[in-house]
């Protein structure tokens, strides 16, 4: 299916990310996807939340790092600016769509990631890289079964997890119960003023 994408500028600290994203999303809603999995192509939106992680990741020291997105959706924001700060970049969705477009986007901008499909509820192929140095996620809570699935994922994946939300009703309960693995540090940017970018580092002696 031939999709009409339109172009977007996105500015950082520093530079300016120019992605190209779907027109009309719901144009791409799969009915028969939908009734089995209640899988919505929320990768082809431009979220604040993505937004503000990307600019929050602009402005880090990452030279080297080896970085995972989880659900990078198809402008895998987070993902190029993480590239371009120069890290070693794997960028993660369920869907495949998604994921050709991101690595388009990556080039785009002068960016190389690598780019995987994976469902958090399979999580072999985010666990094959683990430990990672640093991971992202952007906007992730809009469900309780992400909720459910990522609490005991996220330890297993690394020590350091970025995760960006436009306050969404789950969040708190979120941080509640990673309380007593994580420590927090909230943050906002200027230019996204609904987001919190919650840069999370597992305590000492976690397992």
């Amino acid at each position: 299916m031939a999709v009409d994408l339109v172009e977007e500028v996105i500015p950082l600290r520093d530079r300016e990310l120019v992605v190209l994203r779907p027109r009309d999303a719901e144009a791409l809603i799969d009915e028969e996807a939908f009734e089995r999995e209640e899988l919505m192509p929320y990768w082809a939106e431009l979220w604040p939340s993505g937004v503000a992680l990307a600019r929050a990741v602009a402005g880090a020291a990452l030279g080297g790092r080896r970085v995972l997105e989880l659900g990078c959706g198809g402008l895998a924001l987070p993902s190029i600016a993480a590239a371009l700060a120069g890290a070693q970049v794997t960028a993660t969705d369920w869907a495949e769509d998604a994921l050709d477009l991101a690595h388009d986007n990556a080039a785009r901008n002068g960016a190389r990631i690598a780019v995987r499909r994976a469902a958090w509820g399979e999580p072999a192929p985010l666990l094959d890289g683990a430990p990672w140095d640093l991971v992202l996620a952007a906007d992730v809570l809009y469900e309780r079964r992400n909720l459910d699935l990522l609490l005991p994922l996220l330890p297993r994946l690394g020590r350091e997890v970025w995760l960006a939300d436009p306050g969404r009703a789950l969040l708190g309960e979120f941080l509640e119960r990673a309380a007593a693995e994580w420590e927090v540090r909230v943050s906002r940017d200027g230019a996204t003023p609904s987001v919190t970018v919650h840069r999370m580092r597992r305590r000492e002696g976690s397992a």
